[in-house]
């Protein structure tokens, strides 16, 4: 089982949206216009989960931080 997931965000790809934010607001905020994770590690949460999916643009990445195995968003 995972220890954590690592969260990254492509600022070439991110609108500034803010869904992910609204969704998952202890793990991302807006900075500049552009969302940004709170922390590059954290615990599994869905909510994490559903902002990678509901991104607009797939702006968002979520991985296994011990295999590197990709959980959001879903190909």
């Amino acid at each position: 089982m995972s220890g954590g997931w690592r969260v990254s965000v492509d600022p070439e790809r991110c609108i500034g949206s803010g869904i992910c934010a609204g969704t998952a607001a202890a793990h991302f905020r807006l900075v500049d216009g552009l969302a940004t994770p709170v922390a590059r590690t954290t615990p599994p949460a869905e909510s994490v989960r559903d902002a990678a999916e509901s991104c607009p643009v797939e702006a968002i990445t979520v991985r296994d931080a011990a295999d590197d195995r990709l959980i959001a968003p879903e190909p």
